[in-house]
């Protein structure tokens, strides 16, 4: 976790001695504090902790997602809130010690523990210590055990010694991200054919991150620039149709993206090129969307005030509405 971003700060107290100040606790398996004696300080507002079990991405989307509904008040500081992250918390020991700060914080507390005995002490503790707490996993693994009728395995998803499914998820996620580093901006268009999904638009609609984004979920992905007066490569129309997905922004919006990439960059106002006029941004923009028109398999998706996880949840669903021939009512073509 990047605490030079967050309103906490770790402060390590090599000299205490007092068993209260969480000898052992760390807020990260690979933080590279192990034995010292850490304390969490926050820089006011309340204080939500995760506790994890495993490498803590549950619990920390899941968290993101809720204080997505909260932004009014979080962008204006009217509620200030930290948010601290706890992975690979196997044992009692150190959940208790976790615990303990949170109530002299006055933290909440929410769970992601897949040991139905750690997850019971986390209860047990919470209740002890007053903290207000949440679990996450244990309700969801009850009712899918309900459903299924099988006892869940109790065992972290990412655990040593999983089946090796799991073994195989893992290297087909690493495939995939070769695959798809090696298909950036238009690169090696003969394969496209090999890809799970092909990504097509104008320089600056994320397609890069995007395909990053979806390769680290074990998809194959290739992305395409539609550039003007560049002819596209014949593949991108020869493929499987229903792989292509095509990326629009606004044009505004676009604009205030290249100017601040050629910023970045080091160009200066009198040697950028047409590349950031509104004009030119515009007219692109026509141009990629008459092959948009031309082309009405592809759904076309505007970017415009999208995080990359909601073009991506987009994306998914449509990708697995047309792989499983099935798709829910919607208006137009885009989204």
């Amino acid at each position: 976790m990047d605490y030079s971003d967050s309103a906490f700060q770790v402060v390590v107290d090599r000299n205490s001695s007092n068993g209260s100040d969480l000898g052992t606790l760390s807020p990260s398996s690979d933080s590279g504090i192990d034995g010292e004696h850490l304390k969490v300080v926050t820089a006011g507002g309340k204080s939500i902790y995760m506790v994890s079990d495993g490498t803590g991405w549950t619990v920390e989307h899941a968290i993101n997602a809720a204080l997505g509904q909260f932004e009014h008040c979080l962008v204006d500081r009217v509620c200030p809130v930290n948010t601290h992250l706890f992975s690979g918390i196997d044992d009692v020991e150190r959940l208790m010690e976790i615990i303990a700060q949170a109530a002299k914080e006055g933290a909440m507390l929410v769970y992601t523990l897949a040991d139905p005995s750690i997850a019971e002490s986390a209860r047990q503790g919470c209740r002890l210590w007053g903290v207000t707490s949440l679990d996450i996993l244990g309700p969801i693994t009850e009712a899918v055990a309900s459903h299924l009728g099988v006892s869940p395995s109790g065992i972290p998803r990412w655990a040593p010694g999983r089946n090796s499914s799991l073994g195989e998820e893992y290297f087909q996620r690493i495939e995939a991200i070769e695959f798809t580093i090696k298909q950036d901006d238009g690169a090696l268009p003969q394969n496209l054919h090999k890809a799970d999904i092909v990504l097509a638009g104008v320089s600056r609609t994320g397609k890069t991150p995007l395909s990053i984004y979806l390769a680290q979920k074990g998809y194959k992905v290739a992305n395409v620039p539609l550039v003007m007066n560049v002819e596209s490569p014949r593949s991108l129309f020869e493929i499987d149709q229903e792989k292509v997905f095509a990326l629009t922004i606004n044009p505004v919006v676009l604009q205030t993206i290249r100017r601040a990439r050629a910023k970045s960059l080091g160009f200066t106002d009198d040697i950028r090129s047409n590349y950031c006029e509104m004009d030119y941004v515009k007219v692109e923009l026509e141009c990629a969307s008459k092959i948009f028109q031309q082309n009405p398999v592809w759904p076309v998706i505007d970017v415009t005030g999208k995080a990359i996880e909601e073009t991506a949840a987009i994306i998914l669903r449509l990708y697995h509405d047309r792989k499983n021939k099935c798709s829910m009512p919607r208006i137009s073509k885009l989204y």
